[in-house]
């Protein structure tokens, strides 16, 4: 399997500026810790007021809602403060299996969905799954949206009206007017984000994540973290157990990022473009070999193809004047994240082909009632992504590293680059990405999922991120590429998700797990609109 260690960077190339990059704390020693202990002492003794939750939400009444205050800036904890949202359930109690007898509580466990930028408001609501009810009756379900999210203290970078450009190409190998054209984008969005957020937005990044978790934990009254961290929440959730071993409780990581400092985040991504070459190449397989359904033929070479002539025919007339090449590519980008998308969109090309552009329009098309949130989405993940690290300014780099990448990997590569490119022009200072690790008895023992295809955070993040703390354990689903794997949908991982999170029980250093049945050929539900392709419990 090609993943990001495969993905070869010649020396140099990241021209990384030692003075864009600013220390972890940087501004006065030790400032950040002690402001940190300070907003959770405080937060300790406020607490969090639930209560209904804000309407638009959508949230049913079992689910209540709070803010917590958190300091803009932890070197200064008594300047600008800002509100986060959260949202829990209350642990049920009972033993789903037998409502008379009782379940202790365990006290919160406090879930974030990834992205950068996604919101985790809606997980207690996972509490209603059948295979979720053990836990739900140990464990008060706790979501937030993080900083930058929703209604906390949201980001924005441009006009949601203008955000939405479909339909748009998307060539795979891009002409110099085409890569000129996207600088200016690029330089043209982390303008915009300079200019609509001010100094504040230095203050969006991984690190004030963790710091954030750890004031949570003080205002939900809980001495110590039980923390689940799906994708990029692996990450943060890294960084919170480096920052505060002390307080880790129990810690799952989901389909683990690479948490080696220099992979964050320019590396990383490049492994990313590779790793869903691979998954790209699944799905053309999956569709090969229901070719008596579909009829995209019945080889992967035959399923390119078809896939080549709709994006052919989409840059000559765009499907229902709203779906181009690059929204055709979005579309078909979530199939490497999720193989419950595969029959659906196997369905929308086959229709398409055929003459019947219906399915691919409502799956490809970006629809404006979801504009604000894409919007604010966007403006997250760039910005916790380019003040993360310090990432090559020249474009220069960024043109020669994926040019060669793209000859081997053309899927996702060069859409990946132009969704991270402002981070080369980006104005705000960037943090030195924090050395993740853990030693022996410094931390309880944490556990990490993986999917050894998993293409959004390639399998060697996994087995970096079980290297680095001691203690860990490491669960891999063999054979399999699903992103997320918290769900429930595979019994054997859930059954080791669960002895850990119910009894602190770990399968040693290493298990592995079958990977869960590969969908059938028939129609998948309708798109989840909002939100798709994120991780997600």
């Amino acid at each position: 399997m090609r993943t990001a260690a495969a993905v070869h960077v010649a020396a140099g190339s990241l021209l990384l500026t030692a003075l864009a990059a600013a220390p972890a704390g940087a501004g006065s020693a030790g400032a950040e810790p002690r402001g940190t202990a300070l907003a959770a002492a405080r937060a300790a003794d406020r607490g969090i007021d639930f209560g209904a939750c804000p309407t638009e939400q959508e949230l049913p009444d079992t689910v209540r809602c709070g803010t917590l205050r958190v300091p803009l800036d932890y070197a200064r904890p008594d300047g600008k403060q800002i509100e986060l949202t959260v949202s829990r359930v209350r642990a049920t109690g009972r033993d789903p299996g037998n409502g008379e007898r009782g379940v202790p509580r365990q006290g919160a466990l406090v879930h974030n969905p990834g992205g950068p930028g996604a919101t985790g408001m809606y997980f207690p609501m996972v509490g209603a799954l059948p295979e979720w009810k053990r836990l739900a009756a140990a464990y008060d379900l706790v979501g937030y949206a993080p900083r930058g999210v929703g209604r906390s203290a949201p980001l924005s970078c441009t006009d949601p009206g203008t955000f939405f450009r479909g339909p748009s190409k998307a060539p795979v190998h891009p002409s110099p007017a085409d890569k000129r054209e996207r600088v200016a984008r690029a330089k043209a969005y982390a303008r915009g984000c300079a200019e609509r957020n001010g100094d504040a937005l230095r203050h969006y990044h991984s690190l004030n994540n963790a710091r954030d978790l750890d004031v949570l934990r003080a205002a939900l009254g809980e001495s110590r973290l039980t923390f689940l961290g799906s994708s990029y929440g692996t990450y943060f959730g890294a960084l919170y157990a480096t920052l505060f071993p002390s307080h880790v409780r129990r810690m799952v990581f989901d389909s683990a990022v690479n948490p080696a400092p220099e992979r964050i985040w320019y590396r990383n991504n490049l492994g990313q473009s590779a790793a869903f070459e691979d998954r790209w190449a699944d799905f053309r397989a999956w569709a090969a070999r229901h070719d008596d359904v579909y009829g995209l033929g019945d080889t992967a070479r035959e399923v390119q193809a078809g896939y080549d002539e709709a994006r052919a025919r989409l840059a000559e007339e765009p499907a229902g004047g709203k779906v181009g090449p690059e929204q055709l590519q979005a579309a078909f980008l979530r199939t490497g994240y999720y193989d419950d998308h595969w029959p659906h969109r196997a369905h929308a090309l086959s229709a398409y082909l055929k003459g019947d552009p219906a399915p691919l329009v409502e799956q490809a098309r970006e629809y404006p009632e979801t504009a604000a949130e894409a919007e604010n989405a966007r403006a997250v993940y760039l910005s916790v992504e380019c003040n993360d690290a310090p990432w090559p300014t020249d474009w220069a780099v960024w043109d020669r590293d994926n040019t060669r990448l793209a000859r081997r990997a053309p899927f996702e590569t060069w859409g990946n680059v132009w969704t991270n490119l402002p981070c080369a022009y980006w104005k705000a200072p960037r943090q030195r990405p924090l050395d993740v690790r853990a030693g022996n008895g410094e931390l309880p023992p944490t556990l990490i999922l993986a999917a050894e295809r998993d293409a959004a955070t390639p399998y060697d993040g996994a087995l970096e991120l079980h290297r680095r703390l001691a203690g860990s354990a490491l669960v891999t689903e063999r054979d399999a590429g699903n992103h997320g794997l918290a769900d429930g949908a595979n019994a054997c991982v859930h059954g080791h998700l669960e002895a850990y999170l119910l009894d602190g029980r770990v399968p040693g250093r290493r298990a592995s797990c079958a990977p869960r049945p590969e969908p059938g050929p028939a129609p998948a539900p309708a798109d989840r609109r909002a939100g798709e392709g994120r991780p997600a419990v």
